[in-house]
């Protein structure tokens, strides 16, 4: 027979518990939402996040610089051995003829001698192992055929070492373009991060911008630091009449900079020729702590030294900071990572 009792009424107790967990459920599915991707974040986590990725570009843009650099020079000695390897030929080829003439010599005299025969083989090296052989030769053709094998072994050289920097070049075409693609990554994450703002907040934080630097440009006191002097003074000079131009990822000027390519440019106008990076640039003169800078002087910042500047007294530095910004003023404790020490060129 069947039952007509009715179901059981859940408790009031069940009820709470069941009502609190769904609330927390609820809360926990918000706070997700809130965490996920594409969540809108604030205008000071943005620009937290956005320094933070320009700052791993150019760390990688250093790097890129670096391998550009060893890219060319790399061409131009793979170039130059090419040449030597062509010109040893033709060399080569003639020392081949000049033995060819004495054979010739000698034929018309009355035949030529088979060790004669062996000296225009393909591989005199197996003649000249036979000493009983050099008898029958002339001191003439002895003294052409080791011209030839001496020919014959620095040809083999440089092709080897051709070889090895034509290695070497691939390698660091390789490299050249995973940093490239690490730099425009970063940048591509920077701007989307940027694309979320809205134009109240990019406009704030360019205002932010320029006040940082006009502040910085005040307080640049060349008087309350030892004056620059000498080529140090140009450089500055040079690099103070760029003031405003823009960062660009492996530009050396005139109308854009990255860090040390602004550095360099600068001492190149004074006729002082620096290395293109800033890890090349650290090692090129006299180490000097915080205390000892001078206005002029080179300064090294983070711990791979991947960006410099030229200190422009009281503290601050004239630099090209990073995508997005201009040559400008900046306080040294404002960078971003450690100031590690100065360098006088």
């Amino acid at each position: 027979m069947t039952s007509h009792r009715r179901p059981k009424q859940p408790s009031r107790t069940r009820v709470s518990v069941l009502t609190t967990a769904a609330a927390a459920a609820v809360a926990l599915s918000a706070n997700a939402a809130h965490a996920a991707p594409g969540e809108k974040l604030g205008k000071n986590e943005v620009k937290a996040k956005v320094d933070r990725l320009y700052e791993q570009a150019e760390q990688a843009t250093e790097k890129y610089n670096g391998a550009k650099e060893k890219q060319q020079k790399l061409q131009k000695e793979v170039s130059t051995i090419q040449d030597g390897v062509a010109r040893g030929r033709q060399e080569l080829n003639k020392l081949r003829e000049g033995l060819g003439s004495l054979a010739s010599a000698q034929y018309r005299s009355g035949g030529i001698d088979p060790s004669v025969q062996l000296l225009l083989s393909s591989a005199p090296d197996d003649f000249l192992d036979k000493a009983s052989t050099l008898d029958q030769l002339s001191g003439r053709q002895v003294q052409a055929l080791k011209k030839i094998q001496d020919k014959q072994r620095e040809l083999a050289q440089q092709r080897a070492e051709a070889a090895e920097k034509l290695k070497d070049l691939a390698s660091t075409r390789a490299e050249l373009g995973d940093r490239k693609k690490e730099v425009q990554g970063r940048l591509a994450e920077a701007q989307k991060l940027l694309n979320t703002l809205t134009a109240r907040e990019k406009a704030a934080l360019d205002a932010e911008q320029r006040r940082a630097g006009r502040s910085s440009a005040e307080r640049a006191d060349i008087g309350h630091h030892a004056p620059a002097t000498g080529r140090a003074a140009a450089a500055f000079a040079a690099a103070q009449s760029q003031l405003g131009k823009p960062y660009v990822r492996g530009a050396t000027g005139p109308s854009s900079y990255d860090c040390s390519g602004l550095t360099s440019w600068a001492y190149a106008q004074a006729d002082v020729f620096i290395p293109r990076t800033s890890e090349a640039q650290s090692g090129i003169g006299t180490r000097l702590t915080r205390s000892q800078l001078q206005v002029g002087d080179l300064v090294f910042f983070f711990n791979d030294l991947h960006h410099v500047g030229l200190y422009a007294g009281n503290g601050q530095i004239l630099h090209a900071p990073r995508t997005g910004t201009v040559v400008r003023y900046e306080s040294m404790d404002t960078i971003g990572g450690p100031f590690m020490f100065g360098v006088r060129v």
